[in-house]
């Protein structure tokens, strides 16, 4: 029974043994091997410990091949130093050429220097000096590096190279030149085999089209698509875009945004906000909605102009305005609500279309349609045209009534952004209360004509003239009953009156607003410090388009 239990002891302490002297010589560092050389010579004085080969030198390692015009070996150490045309080559993708080398057995890893240059399917990296370690497959230099491909140059101060991934990582004063654009950044990451750059730093894209800035973000150099996000914007010689996120595509130069969208048009001194927004640079159009307001400049005051969709056509000098459903607009002395806008800045004309509703200072018009000319020359609202069913209200300065004049079509003239001269023609009715110097109301002016002309100074009715008077007269208060006091199809609006630039935008509006604000900061606060994830096209791209294999690269001609 011992000699049994002994025998099995011994035979698993025996495999035991064997298993680790099989694991250690599995881990153990593959020596050096010399495969050929015209020359062979040892020279302790020269190379203490080693040996000297010269001519058609070949030197192989664990899957690479060294070729060089002289190399001293020491195989004790299990290391070699190369001179003159000096290549190595790691299967056949990738080829490092320079005039001297260092190379380790032990810890598989290179130093080349002196016209250094980096081969691989896709990039070739041209520098000074280069580090590659064979065990994680990286390379990495800290001498300004150029790395050409079929599509960029890019030169950076230094970098790194990751084989597999085909990445070359940049944290330094790094350029990409491509025939239609320059990039700058500190920190950027490219793929070579797919031309996808990513941002990871303050960053520059400029070309004769735009400039554009980032600090994260994804460019496509290949497909000229890009995805740009935190503190990003795309400037044109006229316009301004800025967003939390944008989206550009080269190509056709569309772009689009979202969330705090923001369009300066810095020509026209106009500015268009929302959270989504396309434009198409080519067709000169712009599309803004969630929340969309246009801002313009006129008489040195801003117009506010909010609809569920804006859209801005045309070239400088020919653009045109649409907004649609549910507009609303302000101005100082003016504002007003519709079911959609037109505006032409070549004629313009400004057209207020679907019930429309405009307070002019404390006067409240309606009417079918009705039209803002403009004054191109002096940028200011020259007159105002309502037509069919015209409709003017105003409260009595001091008394609890309203003043009225009612017709089928108003024309309006302004004086510096005020309506000062206004006609109201055909059929018109009018019910005024009349006061005097010292506001004592002295009588209320009923009547029926066929014209009305008013001048209205600090927009309050300064006087009134009436043309071929058919009907009516002015009637002492106490003579006008109050059902008398209202022509028929008066509707005083008060409680719709836009008063101030906040109150274009519904509830549902602003809700929608503060949701994607806090969104936003959420977003941002959160991937500060979070590194930008790698697409899957850029993971899986060899797998749908392999690299071809590049023909072995000539030796570099040696300098000795």
């Amino acid at each position: 029974m011992k000699k049994s239990l002994f025998f099995i002891f011994y035979s698993l302490l025996f495999l035991s043994v064997q298993f680790t002297f099989a694991q250690a010589a599995k881990n153990s560092p593959k020596q050096i091997h010399i495969d050929r050389a015209d020359n062979f010579e040892r020279n302790e004085d020269l190379v203490p410990g080693g040996v000297v080969l010269s001519g058609n030198v070949q030197i192989t390692h664990d899957g690479v091949v060294l070729t060089c015009n002289k190399a001293y070996v020491f195989n004790k150490e299990n290391y070699l130093k190369a001179f003159g045309n000096v290549q190595l080559v790691q299967g056949d993708t990738l080829f490092l050429n320079s005039k001297y080398a260092e190379y380790s057995g032990n810890l598989k890893k290179a130093f080349a220097t002196g016209n250094a240059v980096m081969t691989s399917p896709d990039a070739t990296l041209q520098t000074d000096t280069i580090n590659f370690d064979r065990n994680v497959q990286e390379a990495f230099y800290n001498t300004k590096g150029t790395i050409i491909n079929k599509d960029n140059t890019l030169v950076s101060k230094s970098g790194r190279y990751y084989v597999k991934e085909k990445k070359f990582q940049f944290l330094t004063e790094v350029v990409i030149t491509n025939p239609k654009y320059v990039i700058k950044s500190n920190h950027l990451d490219y793929y070579s085999n797919s031309g996808h750059t990513y941002l990871l730093g303050p960053s520059t894209i400029t070309s004769k089209e735009n400039y554009i800035y980032t600090e994260k973000g994804f460019y496509d150099t290949k497909k000229n698509l890009a995805h740009f996000l935190r503190r990003s914007y795309i400037k044109y010689d006229d316009r301004l875009i800025e967003g939390d996120s944008l989206f550009y595509n080269r190509n056709t130069e569309f772009a689009s945004a979202t969330r705090n969208v923001k369009i300066t048009d810095s020509i026209n001194k106009g500015i268009v906000k929302g959270h989504y927004a396309e434009l198409y640079k080519l067709k000169d159009s712009m599309f803004v909605t969630k929340r969309a307001v246009a801002i313009n400049l006129v008489e040195n005051d801003s117009v506010y102009i909010h609809g569920k969709k804006l859209m801005v056509t045309g070239k400088e000098g020919e653009r045109i305005l649409r907004a649609y459903n549910n507009v609303r607009f302000f101005k100082i002395d003016m504002s007003g609500k519709c079911d959609s806008i037109h505006s032409n800045s070549k004629t313009a004309l400004t057209k207020l279309i679907g019930k429309p509703i405009l307070w002019n200072g404390e006067s409240q018009i309606t009417g079918d349609v009705m039209h803002l000319i403009g004054d191109n020359q002096t940028r200011k609202i020259d007159s105002l045209k309502v037509l069919n069913n015209t409709f003017v209200i105003s409260r009595d300065t001091l008394g609890t009534g309203f003043n009225q004049v009612k017709g089928l079509n108003l024309f309006g003239k302004f004086r510096d952004g005020k309506l000062h001269d206004v006609d109201v023609i055909k059929n018109t009715e009018v019910v005024y209360f009349m006061r005097n110097d010292t506001n004592e109301l002295i009588g209320i002016n009923k009547n029926v004509s066929s014209k009305i002309n008013m001048i209205l100074e600090n927009n309050a009715i300064e006087t009134i003239t009436f043309f071929n008077k058919v009907d009516g007269d002015i009637y002492p208060e106490d003579e006008l009953p109050e059902n008398a006091r209202k022509l028929r199809g008066m509707v005083w609006r008060a409680d719709e009156r836009i008063k101030s630039k906040d109150d274009i935008f519904t509830a549902e509006d602003n809700e929608m607003n503060e949701k994607l604000i806090k969104q936003g900061k959420e977003e941002e606060e959160k991937g500060k410090n979070v590194p930008m994830k790698v697409r899957k096209e850029t993971l899986n791209y060899d797998k749908k388009k392999p690299s071809a294999k590049p023909a072995a690269k000539e030796p570099l001609k040696s300098s000795k």
